[in-house]
């Protein structure tokens, strides 16, 4: 009977830790700032992809600036790419909403409908018209390439000057293309974006990456170890005029392409180029003094992004926590569902065996695929496929919250095997059912053994909300990323934002084995020196 008390007091603490643990959640939902509106799409707006980490073309700032658009009370964006987004969006008559996208994403978020149009410096190349539409260019540029101003190929005059160098250029772009015509290079792996390249050459793991003007300046504006290689026509890049032009990308078949070349047509060269000088002057990173105290650049670096880095961090663990939550839930209903008896009725039975099925299915499906290709066919899949225009927040706790239901079902159905069977035999011989059994006397001691792997869980979900960027998520990562590409700051800013991982990642270590420790009580842990002296 003692025994039996003690387990009703063990699940009230339980209750109790479950209710605090609810309304830190709730807490969460309250402080995570609400993403850009993707789930709904008002005639009346005009929303326009981009990187916003790509200066001088579009970047992110916290404060607003002359030029800058709002995305949200602690996050604007601004650069060449937003003014004319802006004057298109004001001649269409409808409000500009800017959707911070990855590189990658930017045609798949086109082509199912979350965004109206990319504006991010994109070129219109004969591969890319295949999958979308493009308008007369907007601008167009000039290729370099960025090396070390004291590196071995700093004095190149030609492109052939830098035969044998390691060189690269951003994933998906033409610029990779053209590497191949310098003689004998070394041709790198593709990168992802510009803040990986610029990281790259810093570390002297490349010698030099493909770039166009615009971002070179900015580069060695920020840098000043870096050089950027400008070649006459001659000597340089050979290419087509397509190439070196940037133009709105739109959907296949979209009535605004021609509104938006009339309103193209009517900014003239001479105001690109102004526009163009504007957006190189403006640029966060062009105007801040460098200096070469590293506890002096945290400090600078915090006091700027303090806002963005609170805000990828309140969302980064809402996700999180919330997804574990929910994975957890999922992971109990499928283990408790896949150690049911089998049914005697065979319309029951068959059924049971088809659902079974099913389960190991999802649970194969999701625990042997990346998470990051989970969330793009998910996130853009049914999109395009089933027209449902998820917000990408709600998409990301959808997608985490399935990834960590699978490896939880597992281990709840492991935790059910490890009670012993003298148990299961004991609830049938008073008279319990199956589901009495695995209720009263199996579930509430699988729960306290699988804590330590809900703690894992929460762990591994809260590093893992960085591969989430792929669909553009705000997260920490996102976070961190778009000011590492705004300030050049590399190492500083991602080693605030990996101090940043750490302290959450403890904390919700530290609230979890708390929690162990009330379901146990206190008469569940015995001191060394008590053991010693009952030995004794």
């Amino acid at each position: 009977m003692s025994r039996q008390k003690e387990r009703k007091k063990k699940m009230k603490k339980f209750g109790l830790c479950s209710s605090l643990f609810v309304g830190l959640l709730f807490l969460l939902a309250l402080i995570v700032p609400s993403t850009y509106a993707d789930e709904q799409t008002p005639a009346d707006e005009f929303r326009v992809g981009m990187e916003a980490a790509y200066a001088p073309f579009n970047w992110t700032q916290t404060s607003p600036g002359a030029h800058t658009v709002e995305l949200s009370s602690q996050k604007y964006v601004g650069g060449y790419d937003v003014q004319i987004a802006q004057k298109i969006a004001d001649k269409l008559g409808k409000k500009l909403v800017i959707v911070p996208t990855q590189w990658d994403g930017l045609v798949p978020a086109l082509q199912s409908g979350k965004i109206d149009a990319i504006i991010a410096g994109m070129s219109p190349t004969e591969e890319r018209k295949k999958e979308i539409d493009f308008t007369d260019a907007y601008y167009e540029s000039q290729l370099v390439v960025v090396v070390n101003k004291d590196g071995k190929y700093a004095n190149a005059k030609s492109i052939d000057d830098l035969a044998g160098a390691k060189i690269t250029a951003q994933l998906n772009t033409f610029h990779y293309s053209v590497i191949d015509q310098i003689p004998n290079v070394d041709k790198q792996q593709a990168q992802k974006d510009f803040s990986s390249m610029r990281v790259a050459l810093a570390s002297g793991v490349i010698d030099g990456y493909v770039s166009e003007r615009p971002e070179g300046v900015t580069a060695t504006n920020v840098n000043k170890d870096f050089k950027m290689l400008e070649f006459s026509k001659e000597n340089g890049f050979q290419t087509n005029a397509e190439d070196v032009q940037v133009a709105v990308g739109m959907r296949k078949g979209d009535s605004d392409v021609e509104k938006v070349n009339e309103i193209l047509a009517t900014i003239s060269s001479s105001e690109r180029t102004k526009l163009m000088d504007q957006a190189i002057e403006e640029q966060p990173t062009a105007s801040d003094e460098q200096d070469s105290g590293l506890l002096t650049t945290f400090k600078q670096i915090i006091q700027q992004y303090w806002k963005l880095f609170l805000s990828g961090a309140a969302l980064t663990l809402f996700v999180a926590v919330v997804s574990t939550f929910a994975g957890t839930i999922i992971g109990l209903l499928v283990g408790v569902f896949r150690t049911l008896p089998v049914s005697e009725n065979p319309v029951s039975r068959f059924f049971q065996k088809v659902f079974n099925g099913f389960l190991t299915i999802y649970i194969e499906v999701f625990r042997g695929t990346p998470m990051m290709v989970q969330a793009m066919v998910i996130f853009y899949g049914l999109a395009l496929a089933f027209h449902i225009d998820l917000n990408r927040t709600v998409a990301a706790l959808l997608i985490v919250s399935i990834n960590t239901g699978a490896y939880m079902s597992e281990i709840v159905r492991g935790g059910i095997f490890a009670v012993d069977k003298g148990q299961f035999e004991a609830a049938q011989a008073i008279g319990m059912n199956h589901r009495q059994t695995m209720t009263k006397v199996v579930l509430p001691q699988v729960l306290r053994n699988i804590l330590p792997a809900i703690g894992n869980e929460t762990v591994i979900n809260i590093k893992d909300t960085a591969v989430l960027s792929v669909i553009s998520v705000t997260d920490l990562f996102f976070a961190g990323s778009v000011a590492s590409g705004t300030n050049l700051q590399f190492f500083p800013t991602f080693t605030i934002i990996g101090i940043i991982y750490l302290v959450m990642t403890l904390s919700a270590t530290k609230l979890l084995r708390l929690m162990e420790k009330k379901m146990d009580g206190p008469s569940s842990y015995v001191k060394i020196d008590d053991l010693d002296s009952q030995q004794n």
